[in-house]
C-alpha cells in the first residue's frame, strides 16, 4: 500500500473509529482529487482524497454548508481534515444525470435540475468571490493560449490578437451586466446525480462564485458532453426565465434573456476549449479531447445570430481546421 493510502486508513479507521471496509476506487475529476467509496456494515460512503499541496478542500466545506443549509442535495460531510485534505461525504451514488438522459427522460431530469437551479441562486452570497473581468477574461484566453496556439500550433498575429480581446471584452460586459447571483460553475451532466430522494445531488461546487444569473443555465443546458437540438434547448431556457421572473431574480424580457444566454455561452465554451486542452498538454488527461468538437459547435451556436460576431465566426470558419469541428 503507497503511503498516501495508508494515511487515509489510518485517519478513516484508527483517527474516527470506522470499522474496516473496502475502500475502492470511486471516481477522479479534472483536479488532483480523487474519491473512493467506503463500503461500511449497511452503507456506503465517500473519501474525497485531496492531496494538500495540490488542492485546499476549505472552499468546499464552506460552500457545501451553505448549499446544505439553503436545501440543496449536496453530500453530508461526516468529517473532514483540511491539513491532510482528507474528507468522508455521504455517498450520492453514481449515476450522474449524463448516464440517464434520453428522449424520455430529459424533460423530467432537466426540471427537476432547473428546480435545484433556482434554490443555489437564491443561497447567500457573502464572501464568495466575484465573477469580475479578471476572472472572466483570464478563463476566455484560455482559448488562445492553449488550444489555438498550443494545440492547434497557430500563430497568431496582431490583428488576430485585437479580434480575439474585442470579442473578449463584448462577453465579458454583458457577464457582468446581467443580475448576479450564485453560481456553481460547473453545473452539468457529469456533476449532477440521479438520487432515489431529493434528485438531483450536486456535487463539485467548490469554486462558486457571485456572477451571472445564466452562467449555470448554459452549463446545464449546452452542455459540453451531451447535445440537444437547439429548439429544446430555448424551451427548458424559456421555462427557466418564467421561473426567475417569478422569484423575482430578473426582470428582463425574453428577448434580452435570449442574448444574455447566448453571449455567456459564448464565453463558457470558449474557456472550456481552452480548459480541455490544456488538462491534454499539461496534466496528461487527454480524454477530454473527444468533447472539443461538441464545445466548439456549442460557441458557434452561440454567436452567429448575433451581427456582432460575424468577423468572429467568419475567422473561426477561415483558422480552425475542419476536423476540428466533427
Amino acid at each position: 500500500m503507497n503511503p498516501r493510502l495508508e494515511q487515509i486508513q489510518h485517519w478513516l479507521h484508527v483517527e474516527l473509529g470506522l470499522a474496516s471496509g473496502k475502500l475502492l476506487p470511486a471516481s477522479a475529476d479534472a483536479s488532483f482529487r480523487r474519491y473512493f467509496r467506503l463500503y461500511q456494515p449497511g452503507r456506503s460512503l465517500i473519501v474525497m482524497d485531496a492531496p494538500p499541496e495540490h488542492e485546499d478542500i476549505r472552499p468546499f466545506e464552506r460552500i457545501n454548508r451553505i448549499l446544505e443549509g439553503h436545501g440543496v442535495h449536496v453530500p453530508h460531510i461526516h468529517a473532514s481534515c483540511a491539513e491532510r485534505g482528507l474528507m468522508l461525504l455521504e455517498d450520492l451514488g453514481d449515476t450522474p444525470y449524463l448516464a440517464c438522459l434520453n428522449e424520455v427522460s430529459v424533460d423530467r431530469l432537466y426540471d427537476d435540475a432547473m428546480a435545484t437551479l433556482l434554490l443555489i441562486q437564491t443561497c447567500p452570497t457573502e464572501g464568495l468571490p466575484a465573477y469580475d473581468d479578471e476572472l472572466l477574461l483570464r478563463e476566455m484566453r484560455l482559448f488562445d493560449s492553449w488550444y489555438l496556439e498550443r494545440h492547434l500550433g497557430l500563430l497568431l498575429g496582431e490583428e488576430d490578437r485585437k479580434l480575439l480581446e474585442r470579442v473578449y471584452a463584448m462577453l465579458s460586459e454583458r457577464a457582468r451586466a446581467q443580475s448576479q447571483v450564485f453560481v456553481h460553475r460547473d453545473y452539468h451532466s457529469r456533476n449532477l446525480m440521479v438520487t432515489d430522494q431529493r434528485s438531483p445531488g450536486v456535487i463539485d461546487f467548490q469554486d462558486a462564485v457571485v456572477g451571472p444569473l445564466t452562467y449555470d443555465l448554459v452549463s446545464l443546458l449546452r452542455d459540453s458532453y451531451i447535445e440537444w437540438p437547439e429548439e429544446r434547448v430555448m424551451q427548458w431556457a424559456g421555462s427557466f426565465h418564467q421561473r426567475v421572473r417569478e422569484a423575482g431574480l430578473s426582470d428582463v424580457v425574453w428577448a434580452t434573456f435570449r442574448q444574455d444566454f447566448d453571449w455567456m455561452s459564448a464565453q463558457r465554451h470558449l474557456k472550456v476549449t481552452g480548459i480541455f486542452a490544456r488538462l491534454h498538454h499539461r496534466d496528461g488527461k487527454s480524454g477530454y479531447l473527444k468533447d472539443i468538437p461538441l464545445t466548439l459547435r456549442n460557441l458557434k451556436k452561440s454567436v452567429s445570430p448575433y451581427p456582432e460576431f460575424t468577423e468572429f465566426s467568419q475567422w473561426l470558419e477561415a483558422r480552425l481546421p475542419h476536423e476540428a469541428w466533427a
